[in-house]
């Protein structure tokens, strides 16, 4: 994956034949159209997973016979499999090309969401979340180097409808998982395993990119349209491989990297442990599935404008210090007043976990080439999450041997602090490939 666009002839950017002029211009319109509706189905499928199994946290561990330890290491699992598996995604679409690979990701997402509940024990249950956790992680670093490639112009706008679906999909898991559990006859395995059916649905649209894979891999996998760039001959692309510095020696890189792991450690306990935190304070089970889905349902609106101011403003540490201070102003109250000021610490903390799309708009504009972005959004999502791991798993130990959420609660209040130190110096107006390599 690397250069500037190479327009030459008779491809559309996944490699599919383009149709002659005059009916090439609607066969593109066709395309994008088509290929915007795969990533909005894509992502609502990145979260469930996650969400449904925080909302019937509590079931699962009693059916299961889980310690708060192996609970929190359940939490732990969707971070590790990210940095494990998401670092496998350029390669992959190299090989076979995005819109393949995240076909397949949505595959396993489903195989994975339809089997983990019923496989009888803790082991296999954490084998099946694997699989369906594999299928998001690589998705996940793809999403952002797709939008960068086929929306060069409408980068923010495009990230911020992905992560306003992403919103959606992984507030609607935690708002009806509880209700949809009940309807079906009160057992947790039904209730989890009917997000299959949204991964299955999300497949199709991504069946035509299967289709001359290997071309796409090869031809569009190594192109990127930029505004800026006119078509140009391949002999006059310019080789990007080598351009700008070794990832790990970008302070940028860096930067965005752990910004990206510490509000992945906020978002990950929020929906592993927050309707737990309800719970414990008197609200009941519905109740807390539906604040969580409140604090998720935030990022639909929110998703959208941010990245969209983001990219309007010279830099965004602005942005990082207001959600920082949401988060703070939220753990303050979960500490102090749970259940009577609920409703508010489920929306501070909401807006708080907006931090992600601003992540993924940052990835975006802290690199100018297509190879950069695929850089940059492979390294700092693969380390972000490898940096997450600990803080769900660390919470799950605090809340079993402290027996309340206080400890747990300040750690999280803690986090806060070095996370916005991160945006603000991610959100400088620099790209990778304009920072000097250090030896």
């Amino acid at each position: 994956m690397s250069g500037e666009e190479i327009r030459t002839t008779t491809r559309t950017p996944l490699g599919t034949p383009a149709a002659a002029e005059p009916s090439g211009t609607a066969t593109r319109a066709w395309h994008d159209r088509w290929l915007m509706a795969g990533i909005v189905l894509a992502a609502l499928n990145l979260r469930p997973a996650i969400t449904s199994l925080g909302a019937l946290l509590e079931e699962v561990r009693d059916g299961l016979g889980m310690s708060g330890s192996v609970a929190g290491l359940l939490t732990s699992v969707p971070p590790l499999c990210f940095a494990v598996f998401g670092v496998t995604a350029p390669r992959l679409a190299r090989r076979f090309g995005a819109g393949a690979v995240v076909c397949a990701g949505m595959a396993a997402i489903g195989a994975g969401l339809l089997v983990r509940p019923y496989t009888g024990g803790t082991a296999g249950f954490l084998a099946a979340s694997a699989l369906a956790l594999m299928g998001i992680a690589v998705s996940n670093v793809l999403m952002p180097v797709i939008v960068k490639r086929h929306f060069p112009d409408r980068v923010g706008s495009m990230t911020g409808l992905y992560s306003m679906a992403l919103a959606l999909g992984t507030s609607a898991a935690a708002a009806v998982t509880v209700p949809m559990t009940g309807a079906l006859g009160g057992g947790w395995q039904p209730g989890l395993a009917l997000w299959a059916a949204l991964a299955a649905v999300a497949v199709p649209p991504w069946l035509p990119f299967l289709r001359g894979r290997r071309d796409a891999a090869g031809e569009a996998e190594r192109s990127v349209r930029l505004p800026e760039t006119s078509p140009a001959p391949r002999t006059h692309a310019r080789a990007e491989p080598s351009a700008g510095p070794r990832i790990t020696r970008s302070p940028t890189a860096w930067a965005l990297a752990v910004f990206f792991g510490l509000q992945a450690t906020a978002a990950y306990i929020t929906m592993g442990w927050m309707a737990q935190v309800f719970r414990d304070a008197g609200v009941p089970a519905g109740e807390a599935g539906l604040l969580l889905a409140v604090t998720m349902v935030m990022g639909v609106p929110l998703a959208f404008v941010i990245p969209r101011v983001a990219t309007r403003l010279p830099q965004q540490g602005p942005i990082v210090v207001a959600l920082g201070v949401c988060g703070l102003a939220g753990y303050a109250g979960l500490y102090l007043v749970p259940a009577e000021g609920a409703w508010v610490w489920a929306v501070l903390l909401g807006i708080a976990n907006c931090a992600f799309p601003l992540a993924l708009t940052m990835v975006g504009m802290r690199a100018r080439t297509g190879v950069g972005v695929a850089r940059l959004s492979a390294f700092a999502q693969s380390t972000g999450y490898l940096i997450s791991i600990p803080g769900p798993l660390l919470v799950g130990v605090l809340y079993q041997h402290s027996g309340g959420w206080g400890l747990p609660l300040a750690l999280m209040a803690v986090l806060m602090l070095p996370q916005t130190i991160a945006g603000i110096l991610a959100g400088r107006p620099r790209t990778i490939e304009d920072e000097p390599a250090t030896p």
